[in-house]
């Protein structure tokens, strides 16, 4: 019983890695973008902003998790 739970915790915490990496990726290219643009455009902002916001609450998740101490 306890090692289908230590499983699926597993299983869990990778795919909250996983979910960072794509969420980060996905915060630098919206970076990128916004840096290149000419004019102001409110859409791009926004979505850096929230790929930004997911990005954090997945850091703060994964810090409750501890995950970085394994």
């Amino acid at each position: 019983m306890f090692k289908r739970k230590s499983k699926l915790k597993r299983e869990y915490d990778e795919r909250l890695r996983s979910l960072m990496v794509e969420t980060r990726t996905e915060w630098e290219q919206a970076k990128i973008i916004e840096q290149h643009l000419d004019d102001y455009d409110q859409e791009v902002i926004i979505r850096r902003k929230i790929a930004e916001s997911k990005h954090f609450y997945l850091y703060k998740e994964a810090k409750a998790r501890k995950l970085g101490s394994e």
